[in-house]
């Protein structure tokens, strides 16, 4: 199958990826970095590093799995992992309507809307822990109320979740950026949030996300903003599509590899069909796609304990034929 490189381009047809190697250094597997070099640092090439870090994960073994669905998938492990990961998504979008856990119930349940819709965005941003007791450990401890005016101290000994947009080099950049976005909105989020008040939830979604792309708050984040506020009854938006325009987003790299396409439209229709199909939120194919990229190790719970229903996943595994 042939593979897409971080810039969403063939592997082969990237003028930057498919570069000439000196030599080609042995290929990690199951997520791992091989060891640098004695006396240089690992990531540096010629006194540079570019900060990016390519992962190779495990496959299950090809066996002539195929579905004009997922034409990337050649495995049905694989199939039955992204049933899973789709299954635990839509249960956990059902928690959150019907039954947040931890600081979601708070965001949910606040008098105040400015505090909820500034919890909200604490989460998204920082992420909740997984393999955890507590979940929302971290936010619980770092967070200020919005009524303060004081940004969280959030520093490099902060431990955060799998899906945090935080820049470990600034990491107070984003959060300076969000109050002085809700500034230029008369000092409401609930006026930035919410935008005209004839949009539908679509276009509400849609434009609130475009104007979100603030320093750092990478479409994960925002995405996962959007989606928390929808599901707790917060703000009025559902999302048309998974906006996959973010080459270097887990998700959209998993995209590509599941739906076997680089181009933009094409992978939104895809997944569109697929919900379709297996008559699915669309919106739980984000965290879906993200864990399904990962290491089991590394996927993001996002502090929910809901387990999906054998019909559920019945319907899924269905869907994908398996």
């Amino acid at each position: 199958m042939p593979e897409f490189c971080r810039h969403g381009r063939f592997q082969q047809n990237c003028r930057i990826c498919n570069k000439p190697e000196e030599k080609a250094a042995p290929r990690a597997r199951s997520g791992t970095r091989s060891p640098a070099p004695a006396g240089r640092s690992r990531g540096a090439s010629g006194g540079r590093t570019s900060g990016v870090v390519v992962k190779r994960l495990a496959r299950a073994r090809e066996d002539g799995y195929e579905s004009e669905l997922v034409p990337g998938l050649k495995a049905s492990g694989d199939a039955r992992r992204l049933a899973d990961e789709l299954a635990f998504a839509t249960a956990r979008l059902a928690e959150l309507a019907a039954d947040p856990p931890g600081l979601y119930a708070e965001a949910a349940l606040a008098d105040d809307l400015e505090e909820s819709l500034w919890l909200a965005f604490l989460v998204a941003h920082l992420s909740p822990l997984s393999g955890e007791d507590d979940a929302f450990a971290t936010i619980r401890e770092v967070r200020r109320p919005w009524a303060s005016g004081e940004l969280p101290p959030v520093g490099a000994a902060n431990v955060l979740g799998p899906r945090t947009t935080v820049d470990p080099k600034d990491p107070a950049r984003t959060l300076v950026a969000y109050r002085g976005w809700a500034q230029r909105h008369g000092g409401s989020q609930a006026a930035a949030l919410s935008g005209d008040d004839n949009w539908t939830a679509e276009r509400r979604f849609q434009r609130v996300f475009e104007r979100l792309s603030l320093p750092g708050f990478a479409r994960s984040g925002r995405f996962e903003l959007l989606v928390s506020l929808g599901r707790l009854g917060l703000v009025d938006v559902s999302p048309p599509d998974l906006q996959l325009g973010e080459s270097a987003d887990p998700a959209v790299i998993a995209a590509k590899r599941v739906f076997g396409i680089g181009e933009r439209f094409l992978l939104e229709r895809r997944v569109a069909d697929l919900a379709a199909e297996a008559e699915i939120p669309l919106d739980a194919f984000d965290l879906a796609l993200f864990n399904f990229g990962q290491p089991q190790a590394a996927r993001a719970t996002m502090g929910s304990r809901a387990e999906p229903d054998a019909e559920l996943l019945a319907r899924v595994e269905h869907a994908l034929g398996v």
